[in-house]
């Protein structure tokens, strides 16, 4: 199996998705010193915006499951349903805040080679966190109407 019994295989794959985004140097071809210069600003308004919201969003999302926090996709046998907080504007709050931070990013660096690595992260996250709503489902019944309501990843987006 692709994501492990209990996505094991998966929290794996993370860790080697966020060690490379950290660790790969930042490229562009068409950058040079004016563009840096223009830019300054503006990459660093969006460095922090997005670094701002991601501990935001990915704080207020531990603190609304911490009884039910595991570092695996499956859910734990006590886990409940929280549809409040975080998890009422974006279903995978720590996901998506990885994500808006690896945005902050990549926009600060201008660097393409961070942005792939940025959209590749987007698809896993994407897999997992559907991977993980196919184990919400089984448990609780009411997780389908909640998906209707509050949007995967991106607020008010997907």
């Amino acid at each position: 199996m692709l994501r492990g019994k209990r996505g094991e295989y998966l929290v794996a794959l993370q860790f080697v998705l966020v060690f490379a985004f950290v660790f790969v140097p930042a490229w562009n071809p068409l950058l040079t010193p004016p563009l840096v210069g223009e830019t300054h600003l503006f990459r660093w308004s969006v460095l922090l915006s997005c670094g701002l919201a991601a501990l935001l969003l990915g704080g207020i999302g531990v603190v609304h499951i911490r009884e039910y926090l595991t570092p695996l996709p499956y859910p734990v046998d006590h886990n409940r349903l929280v549809s409040r907080g975080a998890y009422g504007i974006v279903r995978h709050p720590l996901y998506s805040s990885q994500l808006l931070a690896g945005l902050g990013w990549t926009v600060f660096q201008l660097s393409v080679s961070h942005l792939l690595l940025l959209v590749a992260a987007f698809f896993f996250f994407d897999y997992k966190a559907t991977t993980e709503e196919g184990w919400l489902v089984q448990r609780h019944p009411e997780y389908e109407e909640y998906a209707r309501r509050v949007r995967k990843l991106v607020p008010w987006v997907y």
